[in-house]
């Protein structure tokens, strides 16, 4: 690949294997495959199920997937998986055995990161919201001195992404922490006492709707930077709970058009780093209770990964960090390896959106040159 004005990095799902606990809960042999292959059209025009194709109805178990995926990233611009990783407390882990392998093998070389998704684990997405499946919990200090030691071997690893040679981790729920800054302060503490220059913290910032951030004080309580979590539409409060109201009456998902133009229109503090979701439809998990993204398709996903490319432009080149939902999320819709209808289009999204992205921002004046400055905030795709 060329150079590219932007660090595509892909949240990455690991729920592609059987675990005992899985089986307990929803029967043997449960995959993320399970909900996929079970979703319906539920309104006209609605496409599902999404299916796999090239890479097939893999098992994350087997080292030659996990390749072919590392192939697959490299050659369309990905410099990284970022993969989802379960500590619930007292050493308690899920689903790590993917991650795991990756670490232990060297393989593939593609790099990679990790993002804590402290959350704690229930039925909602299964019809059973007041199930509780896993607590997330925060025993304390002495914990976050066990999680940091366990996760050490992957900071140092040569594959790991960084930020000015500090490793870089995600925490999902960032408000979910007991005292954030506290937390900040430790876990800097404990990677400087492991040997790293300390490591560089990315805050997800729930703003699904553009109402506000659920978690506006990235910055304050330390973080290096904020991840802008927003689905790519627009609506106000009482659009939204019109929606829902015509959903409960009608039946059927809550349905909403994608802006093509989106991204381009996406005000961004200086630490705030862009998400691109390719689509959006979770009824293979919730039914008629799912939501559903509307218009979408590898040409929309082209021309908001060429915009968030540009917005990035006048960043230090390390920073330049752009998120990708996701990888496989396939009972979610937001996957973008080869499926069925489209085959790798939109791999080859990614990597045409970020080389326009990368050419738009180069012919975009640089600030004090003495030019007029043209905001980055224009679309730099039209077609």
């Amino acid at each position: 690949m060329d150079d590219l004005g932007a660090r595509a990095i892909a949240f990455y799902l690991p729920q592609y294997h059987p675990v005992p606990e899985n089986d307990a809960w929803w029967g043997p042999g449960f995959t993320e495959w399970t909900n996929t292959v079970r979703g319906r059209p539920l309104f006209p025009g609605h496409r599902q199920p999404h299916l796999p194709a090239d890479l097939g109805f893999y098992d994350l178990r087997v080292p030659e997937v996990r390749a072919a995926q590392g192939d697959l990233a490299r050659a369309h611009g990905i410099e990284a998986f970022c993969y989802w990783h379960y500590w619930f407390g007292g050493g308690r882990q899920l689903l790590e055995r993917p991650f795991a392998e990756v670490l232990a093998s060297g393989a593939p070389d593609t790099g990679f990161c990790l993002a804590w998704a402290n959350e704690t684990w229930s039925g909602t997405w299964h019809g059973a919201p007041n199930r509780v499946l896993v607590e997330q919990t925060y025993p304390g200090p002495e914990d976050d001195r066990a999680h940091v030691q366990a996760l050490l071997p992957a900071f140092h690893d040569p594959r790991y992404l960084r930020v000015d040679d500090r490793p870089v981790l995600v925490v999902h729920k960032p408000a979910e922490l007991p005292d954030p800054a506290a937390f900040v302060d430790r876990w800097q503490a404990l990677a400087r006492a492991g040997g790293l220059p300390g490591l560089y913290l990315v805050a997800e910032i729930s703003d699904w709707f553009d109402w506000g951030e659920g978690f506006p004080d990235a910055e304050a309580a330390g973080f290096d930077a904020g991840i802008q979590m927003r689905m790519p539409v627009r609506f106000g409060r009482r659009e939204f709970w019109r929606r829902r109201i015509a959903r409960r009456l009608s039946r059927g998902p809550e349905r909403y058009p994608v802006r093509a133009d989106y991204m381009a229109h996406l005000g961004l503090r200086p630490t705030r780093q862009p998400c691109v979701i390719a689509n959006w439809d979770n009824t293979p998990r919730s039914g008629r209770r799912g939501f559903v993204l509307t218009g979408t398709g590898p040409r929309v996903l082209r021309r908001h990964v060429a915009d968030a490319t540009a917005l990035l432009a006048d960043r230090p080149a390390q920073e330049r960090l752009l998120w990708l939902k996701s990888w496989n999320e396939w009972a979610e819709g937001n996957y973008l390896e080869p499926d069925q209808e489209h085959g790798t289009a939109w791999l080859e999204a990614v990597r045409d959106g970020l080389r326009d992205g990368t050419r738009a921002a180069a012919q975009i004046p640089t600030r004090g040159s003495g030019r007029d400055e043209v905001s980055t905030n224009s679309s730099v795709i039209r077609r």
